[in-house]
């Protein structure tokens, strides 16, 4: 399959993926508001409540950034940048973005920077995808 065409196809999955991950993360904010309006009970049932929004807490924060990569990989295809690398400009082999539909850089680079441990290209582009500063 020619890469224009591996690309459309890309992109009819980040969108039906950006829009289950939009509906998952409106249903679990109405759960936990359901879950809040309701008495606690006891204290063993507070304690689990508690644990559950932890839990349904820490996996709608992994959802949200995988939500804001994916945005960021549409914008990139409307920008006709989707598939280049950030840092060298080279190519995204069909492979990786198979595989990882929103990398923004090649394996190299990827490697590259997870080596250097490079904490200001992470924060930058996390900052780029997110729209804002970070705070640590």
């Amino acid at each position: 399959m020619p890469r224009k065409d591996s690309l459309t196809n890309m992109r009819a999955i980040l969108v039906k993926r950006r829009d289950a991950l939009r509906s998952a993360l409106a249903g679990d904010l109405t759960l936990l508001k359901e879950l809040r309006s309701e008495s606690p009970g006891d204290v063993i049932d507070a304690a689990y409540d508690s644990a559950q929004d932890e839990i349904s807490s820490q996996l709608a924060e992994v959802e949200s950034r995988e939500l804001a990569s994916i945005e960021n990989a549409l914008q990139r295809m409307k920008d006709g940048a989707y598939g280049q690398c950030e840092v060298c400009n080279g190519r995204i082999p069909m492979a990786r973005l198979d595989a990882l539909p929103y990398a923004t850089m090649c394996i190299g680079c990827q490697r590259d920077v997870e080596r250097s441990g490079d904490a200001a290209f992470g924060r930058r582009a996390a900052e780029e995808i997110i729209g804002g500063d970070l705070e640590y």
